[in-house]
């Protein structure tokens, strides 16, 4: 598979030709990889790409893969910064989410990688969960905040079809997801961060000054970005492509020279409606002077017609040409923007 993805990086060399700013090890577990794995990964990306001279480097990684060796390891790879899939720093909220970590090994991970040097450290935590009570989750933000992380991406829980928390709310076993108790918990969130000086910046991240996170800016500003490996996705502005989700199909077609993957060009309302997804999420706003230079004078006149009522509900308010999202309008963000989408 390092192989590939190595192939796969010198294949497509000729779609990157500005300086790649920021690399992300993410998608899955790539903490699994070993030292030689992953610097053969590097070797590759500075031999096919132009890099600028200090770039943001991330990889994610479950707790239970950082051990000390493990991070020991990767502090003499340019990895500079850790995103940690914490969840939670309760084992009841770990168990429910069938997590295969602890508690004990949460707070070690992050503890682990700050002796070693990592300060660029950013972790997931989880709401809303039937196992989260408020008081739980205000000690899970305490800590954290004692731990000195200085970035947090955090998210409502979501239970998706067919799996074991599904299964178990079916049967009764598990209370069903509280969306009034989300929404308190997301304030909560918001108020207890934003008092301690975190930056709120995009919906669901909060990050200390010079600790946003540049890799996932990026995608928001829709620049564009280069995906490798099975499953990865791309964008160059105009078309988005993915790899197909096969292992062994996506072998095959490497070794043979070809790129296993499928493209899709993006219309105007493709483009529009991602832009108003992604710009009502970020602290800036959306700003109107990009619809009115980007798209016809009908995009401009309908999104100023449909926004009125989200006006009126102050769920979102305009200020210097930019719409952006009232504190009551943040938890409610994606129904405002589908609400806002054009339809073909």
């Amino acid at each position: 598979m390092v192989n590939a993805i190595c192939s796969e990086l010198e294949l497509r060399k000729s779609e990157i030709l500005e300086p790649v700013e920021t690399i992300y090890f993410g998608g899955g577990t790539p903490s699994l990889l070993d030292l030689n794995g992953i610097n053969q990964i590097f070797e590759s990306i500075f031999k096919n790409y132009s890099v600028i001279s200090n770039p943001e480097v991330t990889l994610e990684a479950n707790p239970d893969d950082l051990t000390l060796d493990k991070i020991k390891e990767l502090k003499s790879t340019p990895i500079n910064r850790f995103s940690i899939g914490i969840q939670s720093f309760f084992d009841e909220d770990l168990r429910l989410m069938n997590r295969a970590h602890n508690a004990n090994e949460a707070i070690f991970s992050v503890k682990s990688a700050q002796d070693f040097g990592f300060e660029n450290i950013t972790i997931d935590l989880i709401y809303g969960s039937p196992s989260t009570t408020d008081e739980i989750w205000r000690k899970n933000l305490e800590i954290a905040l004692e731990l000195g992380v200085p970035h947090i991406s955090s998210y409502a829980l979501t239970v998706e079809p067919k799996t074991v928390l599904d299964h178990q709310i079916q049967n009764k076993k598990v209370p069903e997801i509280d969306e009034e108790k989300q929404a308190r918990q997301f304030q909560i969130l918001v108020d207890t961060l934003t008092a301690n000086d975190f930056i709120h910046y995009e919906i669901s991240n909060f990050g200390k000054e010079g600790f946003l996170s540049q890799h996932n800016s990026n995608y928001w500003k829709g620049k564009s970005y280069l995906g490798i490996g099975p499953s990865a996705h791309s964008y160059d502005g105009k078309n988005r492509s993915w790899n197909i989700p096969n292992n062994s199909v996506y072998l095959k077609e490497i070794a043979q020279n070809r790129l296993p993957n499928e493209v899709e060009v993006l219309n105007e309302n493709d483009r529009f409606n991602e832009l108003v997804m992604i710009r009502l999420r970020m602290k800036e706003g959306l700003n109107l002077e990009e619809i009115k230079l980007n798209f016809p004078q009908e995009f401009y006149d309908d999104f100023l017609s449909e926004i009125r009522t989200h006006l009126d509900n102050e769920t979102v308010y305009l200020e210097d040409r930019n719409f952006r999202l009232t504190e009551k309008g943040k938890f409610l963000a994606d129904g405002i923007a589908s609400s806002l989408f054009r339809v073909d």
